[in-house]
């Protein structure tokens, strides 16, 4: 649900009453994994997709359900293959969902999501209180403080109900950062598809000409300063392992420095363009500064998987590959020649969680 929450919140402010339907377990493969949501409005609106075939077509009957009677149902749709396919799973897996409904009472959570806090909730799946909404679920399951990704937690919550059920918890962080640093064209492009793929995107560059809202109007933050001045502004606070560290800059006056600080963060990704030589010189040049071999090992360079493309726009989608395929542990093969299943996040929860057939 969080991940809805910018297209929710003018729909439940206006007053329109709305019913969400999150997957809370995944068999074998699935096109989203557990927690994924969409909604369905009054008006009769359908607010983002659990599967992407005809699943959505069931899911959003659910939905109406809840909106006409206001009981939270659960649902499984795909038994087998060729159930799952007739469904609309063209994976041949098989969800379980609840539907139940959310209102204005909901509008705090989803504003803290959509300004970029963290957020965590908890939805009972089963037990007389099931479809309820709870705000704060590390009351209820101690461990859910701790949670980086969404997940079932089975019965250990204790509420107002009569007897425990099982919490699915929905949990959004801030938005990853990504640092670039170098305000060109490749800069800029990075930038674009950075954003669209949910990063909050630093520009960095020392000059003013080059940083400016025109050329980087989807930038979170635009920074006129020398990159490795400002790297060294910023607290461990302001990073993780989710923040990336591009350095685009192509002046090794401005790139050693800069690397020589981001290698010594706690970021997950530090990247830095070049040719093959202008990487071996870099890597002397580091070496020189007291860069020590292991985090040398850790940059990215050159940068970008091997897409085969060239443009400021192809380079940018290369780079933008190779981070999410280290952030996500994946391979950077073909779907067609990597094992395992593709879809790595649902795959695990089923595989770690043994939880009962829905009860509804």
């Amino acid at each position: 649900m969080l991940e809805l929450a910018e297209r929710l919140l003018p729909i439940l402010r206006s007053g329109e009453n709305v019913a969400a339907v999150s997957v809370t377990r995944v068999l074998r493969s699935a096109p989203h994994g557990v927690g994924t949501t969409m909604a369905v409005t009054q008006n009769g609106a359908i607010v983002g997709s659990i599967s992407g075939g005809c699943v959505e077509s069931d899911a959003s009957m659910l939905g109406i359900s809840v909106l006409h009677d206001g009981v939270a149902r659960c649902a499984r749709f795909g038994f087998d293959d060729a159930a799952g396919h007739a469904a609309g799973l063209a994976c041949g897996g098989t969800v379980d969902v609840i539907a139940y409904a959310i209102n204005e009472d909901h509008i705090a959570l989803l504003g803290r999501a959509v300004e970029g806090q963290p957020v965590s909730l908890g939805i009972v799946t089963s037990g007389p209180e099931r479809g309820k909404v709870l705000p704060n679920p590390e009351l209820y399951a101690p461990n859910a403080v701790t949670l980086r990704k969404n997940i079932l937690l089975p019965s250990g919550y204790a509420a107002d109900a009569a007897e425990p059920g099982d919490l699915l918890v929905l949990s959004r962080s801030p938005r990853p950062r990504l640092i670039i640093l170098g305000a060109g064209e490749h800069g800029a492009a990075l930038c674009r598809l950075a954003t669209a793929a949910g990063y909050a995107v630093t520009i960095c560059d020392p000059w003013a000409l080059l940083v400016t809202a025109s050329r980087f109007p989807d930038a979170d933050r635009l920074v006129v300063a020398f990159p490795d001045e400002y790297l060294s502004s910023l607290r461990d606070a302001d990073v993780d392992a989710r923040t990336a560290v591009c350095v685009l800059t192509h002046d090794e006056r401005l790139d050693i420095p800069a690397l020589r600080i981001a290698l010594g963060m706690p970021v997950g990704f530090v990247g830095a363009m070049g040719a093959r030589s202008t990487v071996a010189r870099r890597a002397r040049l580091l070496t020189a500064e007291g860069v020590s071999e292991a985090d040398l090992g850790r940059l990215h360079s050159p940068l970008g998987l091997d897409l085969g493309g060239s443009s400021p726009e192809e380079t940018a989608l290369s780079i933008l590959a190779e981070i999410t395929a280290v952030r996500h542990g994946g391979t950077g093969l073909p779907l067609k020649s990597a094992p395992g299943p593709m879809h790595r996040f649902a795959a695990a929860v089923a595989v770690t969680l043994e939880a009962p057939a829905p009860r509804c």
